[in-house]
């Protein structure tokens, strides 16, 4: 399981020109499921975001996570991140999993996310076209691999 993570001062996502998720301080949160995915990678990579010192603190030092700062997220699912480059100039996408199984691991994620952080997260719509805008703050973008944990 990948994520892209952006620290991000504002972020929205639009399917269909309507709004269905805006935030303000927090994270933006791109997440591509792999077939062998799990449980486990879930556990994770939730724990590992949640915590993730990246915010500044008064020092302005990165010192902070998204719970301690009281900050908001939004989950996209992205089977993009899973796209293989070795050949050729079109990307390969077989190491994304398919939606049946894809889409259920993505929910099963963000219910996972807000039980550990504690609140309710917006949230794309799974398979849709979707307009994602956002305001990068630093910028901090960090990519995480829930097969570097091993």
């Amino acid at each position: 399981m990948r994520a892209v993570i952006q620290r991000v001062s504002e972020a929205s996502v639009t399917v269909d020109h309507k709004v269905c998720a805006v935030m303000h301080q927090g994270l933006l949160i791109l997440l591509g499921v792999e077939d062998e995915d799990n449980d486990e990678d879930i556990d994770w990579l939730c724990r590992k975001i949640i915590n993730m010192r990246i915010f500044n603190d008064e020092d302005e030092v990165m010192n902070e996570s998204l719970k301690s700062v009281d900050g908001d997220a939004i989950i996209v699912s992205q089977f993009t991140l899973h796209a293989s480059t070795k050949k050729g100039n079109r990307p390969s996408y077989m190491k994304a999993a398919k939606p049946e199984i894809a889409e259920p691991m993505y929910e099963k994620f963000v219910a996972k996310f807000e039980k550990e952080f504690g609140k309710n997260v917006g949230v794309g719509r799974f398979g849709a076209d979707m307009k994602v805008s956002l305001l990068n703050d630093g910028p901090v973008t960090i990519l995480l691999d829930s097969k570097d944990k091993r």
